[in-house]
């Protein structure tokens, strides 16, 4: 081969490789472009910074850190939350029993010192409705003498309703059997009234200071299984439940006998809480609001139970139909402290 066609040959072949490192250099220039590109975007959507919550100690939303701060206390009872967190304002709050559920309830953190927990209300959603449905409290399988206990509910674990619909249902949380209390607060809230305006709008409002409840369990389901409300299970007067003198926080002695209607005043001492009586006919009740028994007619002011006495005295709000509608109208909240 002549020296000119050697030449030529050699940058023929020259240009060619150097077309070949081109290629190969704008591909890997392009893949690390890309890899650079994947990196970056990966690193911006991986490592999003998150804005500061708490500044020098403070939160910058108050209402977060209340948030925050309720999630944080998870007590037995809302008396453990003021007295060992300091909480003060009323409202709702989270709670724990002993077994780890937890809940929600309305805690009352003013009354008398504060500290007391929603754990139940009675509400009659049909007061012509004898032992029907929606008597939680009493029976809602008629009046069965079968069932002399009814549906049992003062002395089980049954638990149904919501804190914030109290005044609309019935209502109960784990905390009527597991909190060991040694007072009860009742108030008698106007139906479907709001939980803002519990306090305002009760037509009745009072609190035990005795610790009777020290001396029958600790609470309504330990005292309830001590006195059942059960039909035949007693004599009127003679096998009465505990009674405990009460502290009015809104009403009176007066205004209390005025709420049941002159026919039964005479029937009964007010100033009193009263659990578990029977009648003439030996029909059980389970509770007394504001007043003691002194005659044998308490199905006329006392509510939950009152079965299989062939009258028509059966139901949550037994045979209150005279009663004032202030009180019949009204649901029944029950606290432990």
């Amino acid at each position: 081969m002549k020296a000119e066609e050697k030449r030529e040959t050699f940058i023929r072949l020259h240009q060619r490789t150097a077309e070949s490192s081109r290629v190969m250099l704008s591909f890997i220039f392009f893949l690390i472009c890309l890899l650079h590109l994947r990196h970056t975007t990966l690193g911006v959507v991986g490592a999003v910074t998150p804005k500061p919550i708490i500044i020098n100690g403070t939160y910058i939303n108050p209402e977060l850190g209340k948030y925050h701060a309720r999630l944080r206390v998870l007590a037995r009872s809302c008396r453990d939350i003021k007295e060992i967190h300091g909480a003060s304002q009323d409202g709702m709050y989270i709670l724990t029993t002993e077994s780890g559920t937890y809940y929600q309830t309305f805690c009352d953190m003013t009354t008398a010192g504060g500290g007391w927990t929603l754990v139940a209300s009675v509400h009659e959603n049909n007061i012509k409705g004898k032992c029907s449905l929606g008597d939680r409290w009493s029976s809602q399988q008629g009046n069965d003498p079968d069932l002399p206990e009814g549906d049992g509910t003062w002395a089980n674990t049954v638990t149904f309703g919501s804190a914030e619909a109290s005044t609309s249902d019935d209502y109960k949380n784990p905390g009527y059997y597991d909190i060991s209390a040694q007072d009860v607060s009742v108030w008698h809230v106007p139906n479907n009234e709001q939980l803002t305006s519990w306090t305002s709008s009760a037509v009745l409002r009072y609190h035990t200071d005795s610790q009777f409840l020290t001396e029958h369990g600790g609470n309504l389901y330990h005292l309830f299984k001590k006195y059942p409300v059960k039909f035949g299970a007693g004599q009127c007067k003679s096998d009465m439940g505990p009674s405990s003198p009460v502290v009015y926080d809104t009403g009176d002695k007066d205004s209390t006998a005025n709420l049941y209607g002159p026919p039964v005043g005479k029937e009964f001492e007010s100033g009193f809480i009263t659990f578990r009586v029977f009648n003439a006919d030996q029909a059980a009740m389970a509770m007394c609001s504001g007043v003691k028994p002194t005659e044998c007619n308490p199905q006329h002011y006392c509510i939950g139970g009152g079965y299989f006495s062939g009258r028509q005295q059966c139901g949550d709000f037994t045979a209150l139909e005279q009663a004032s509608k202030n009180l019949t109208q009204s649901a029944v909240l029950l606290f432990y402290r």
